[in-house]
């Protein structure tokens, strides 16, 4: 599995369920990753429900094994901007 895989499924998938853009970077290869989730929408909602919403989408991939390590960051478009 390539980062790049990762990244443009779930902003394809992310993009169908919110209505604002949402943006993903993606570090790591194989079966561990690291994402930079940058979303208005999700950022304002609570951490477990963050969560939620990514793994909706990679549980066939980690119960498959593709995908083995999941770790996110969230970050209003604002939060990016002053981070980078």
């Amino acid at each position: 599995m390539q980062a790049n895989e990762v990244k443009s499924f779930l902003e394809e998938k992310l993009a169908e369920n919110f209505s604002s853009q949402v943006q993903v970077e993606v570090e790591g290869e194989g079966c561990n990753f690291q994402l930079n989730v940058i979303s208005d929408e999700l950022a304002a909602l609570s951490p477990v429900k963050r969560q939620q919403q990514i793994y909706a989408h990679l549980n066939p991939w980690i119960t498959d094994g593709s995908i083995h390590a999941v770790t996110m960051k969230f970050f209003s478009r604002a939060a990016w901007a002053e981070r980078t």
